[in-house]
């Protein structure tokens, strides 16, 4: 389960994008959740569907889009609690710590636990639709995607702390060199973050200066 701490570093680190985005864009009306479900039916594909074809699972980019789901549902969250990080860590720490199994959607009770992959995917899909979101159920999806809550933390704080550092370093402007000594920035990313212990205190500063000592200087 996500500790404290991590949740708390990964609220602050979204709400810190977003700022860098639009200062004001807790009154911005984004449809985070409408990115969540687009996000949702991009993993089911990702994942394969198709019967009458032969599809192979790309687990990876699976992985990817929940991460970026994990953006958008902190987003929400944020919002329903008026930019308050420590009420909305606590509200997701209940979630989880509720153990809650099933989630009420068009009438019906679903029981994720007995559900594969796909279906809670489907049913994600369908609760963003309708403007909600359920932890528990992400949560589920993710153990599906063979990911446990250090690896959905680790990799939400490095594409997040990637995402800032490319920012600070003229990605806006175009100045910001993607190929560092020929290789992308994302393969540099994964060789700090494993480099690094995510139980450091300040995890989202240490990724940061990794990024930075890497970074060739003009």
């Amino acid at each position: 389960m996500l500790s404290t701490t991590q949740l708390n570093t990964m609220l602050t680190l979204q709400d810190g994008m977003n700022q860098k985005v639009n200062p004001q864009w807790l009154s911005a009306n984004y449809a985070y959740l409408r990115a969540a479900m687009i996000e949702s039916v991009e993993g089911i594909e990702h994942h394969g569907w198709k019967w009458w074809k032969a599809q192979h699972k790309d687990l990876p980019q699976l992985q990817m889009e929940l991460v970026d789901i994990w953006h958008f549902a902190l987003s929400s969250i944020i919002i329903q609690f008026d930019g308050d990080i420590a009420q909305s860590s606590s509200i997701i720490a209940q979630q989880l710590a509720s153990n809650t199994s099933s989630v009420m959607f068009d009438g019906k009770s679903y029981d994720f636990t007995c559900l594969d992959i796909l279906d809670n995917l489907q049913l994600m899909a369908g609760l963003c639709a309708a403007n909600r979101f359920d932890v528990p159920l992400f949560i589920k999806i993710v153990e599906q995607a063979e990911m446990n809550a250090d690896e959905l933390y680790r990799q939400y704080v490095g594409k997040n702390v990637l995402n800032f550092f490319r920012q600070d370093n003229g990605y806006k402007e175009g100045s910001y060199h993607k190929l560092w000594n020929g290789r992308e920035d994302n393969e540099h990313l994964v060789d700090v973050l494993n480099a690094l212990d995510i139980a450091l205190p300040d995890y989202s500063d240490q990724v940061y200066q990794g990024l930075q000592q890497r970074y060739p200087v003009a």
